[in-house]
């Protein structure tokens, strides 16, 4: 769990490291915030991912914006039915609704700092997200949980496209 220490002034301060940490040497999450640490004004987590390796597939939310700020890297990221190179120090809304998805790109390793706003309630989605991909949790889980996470999954043929080299 990550050590929340408010400040003097009621503000938030999570140390890198003693953010929850999942995943694995290709895929890594830092949970950071949630939506009941930040009273409902964002969801926090930073992603860092190897070269060529998928983030997430394709989503869309219903009713929270997506921003990814590329800390170091490069991030190929799908928004509606198109893919897209985001650098460092590059900055991309996706408002709710727009489908997307997002992914190193094959050359370089992706390090994103991602805030949705406002806030859902999304560390246990990242939770269950990494036991699936442990093999420890039934992929079905995450179908069943769209509604509570505000994480719907969509096809792109787009998406479909661009990764499918990797």
């Amino acid at each position: 769990m990550s050590l929340i220490t408010p400040d003097a002034q009621g503000g938030i301060l999570v140390r890198d490291a003693e953010a929850e940490m999942l995943g694995s040497a290709d895929s890594a999450i830092r949970l950071f915030a949630d939506a009941s640490t930040t009273g409902g004004a964002l969801s926090a987590q930073r992603v860092t991912l190897t070269a060529g390796t998928d983030g997430a597939s394709p989503h869309h939310h219903t009713g929270s914006a997506e921003l990814f700020f590329v800390l170091g890297g490069r991030l190929q990221a799908l928004t509606g039915d198109s893919v897209i190179t985001a650098d460092e120090g590059d900055f991309l809304l996706v408002p709710p609704g727009l489908p997307h998805a997002f992914a190193a790109e094959p050359d370089a390793d992706a390090d994103v700092l991602i805030i949705i706003t406002p806030g859902v309630e999304r560390f246990d989605y990242f939770r269950l997200l990494d036991r699936v991909r442990k093999g420890t949790a039934d992929p079905q889980e995450l179908l069943d949980s769209q509604e509570r996470f505000d994480n719907f999954f969509v096809e792109s043929a787009a998406w479909r496209r661009a990764r499918q080299r990797y």
